[in-house]
């Protein structure tokens, strides 16, 4: 049954770290294959999107091999892919609020922007309680993980 467990590891690794490579590939073909007429702030926006959606992935599938390897299981890459998934929707966000000004009309922009600014105000107070769990992390006494061998 443990290398059952195992195989399905394996088998999640490989997949986070096939989609990954084609997410990353896509992402910049997209980038690059866009018309010239086409404004460069949203394809690099896009870009970012996507870029910090494969170090979200790479991070997954560290915490993966880290696993396969020691059979502990640790919270600190969690808690670092929460913050860079809030950045990301941070960006998003603020990307998705300058197209959606121009495409309202001028009496729902301000129930807009109170949205956004919720969706703003509470990412940025995850990510604040996700640092302060990554310090107290940190800060705690080390156990030493036990070695496969």
């Amino acid at each position: 049954m443990d290398q059952l467990d195992r195989l399905g590891y394996v088998a999640a690794g490989f997949s986070l770290l096939a989609l990954c490579l084609i997410i990353f590939v896509h992402a910049w073909y997209i980038f690059l294959a866009r018309p010239i007429h086409l404004a460069l702030l949203p394809a690099a926006l896009k870009l970012l999107n996507d870029l910090l959606l494969v170090i979200i992935l790479l991070e997954l599938f560290r915490t993966v091999v880290r696993f396969l390897q020691t059979e502990v299981l640790e919270l600190e890459p969690y808690l670092s892919v929460g913050i860079i998934a809030c950045t990301r929707r941070l960006l998003t966000a603020s990307a998705e609020l300058s197209y959606q000004l121009e495409a309202v009309a001028k009496e729902s922009r301000h129930e807009l922007f109170q949205q956004y600014l919720m969706d703003v105000g509470l990412n940025v107070l995850v990510i604040i309680i996700l640092i302060g769990g990554l310090y107290l992390l940190r800060s705690r006494p080390s156990i030493e993980p036990r070695a496969l061998s």
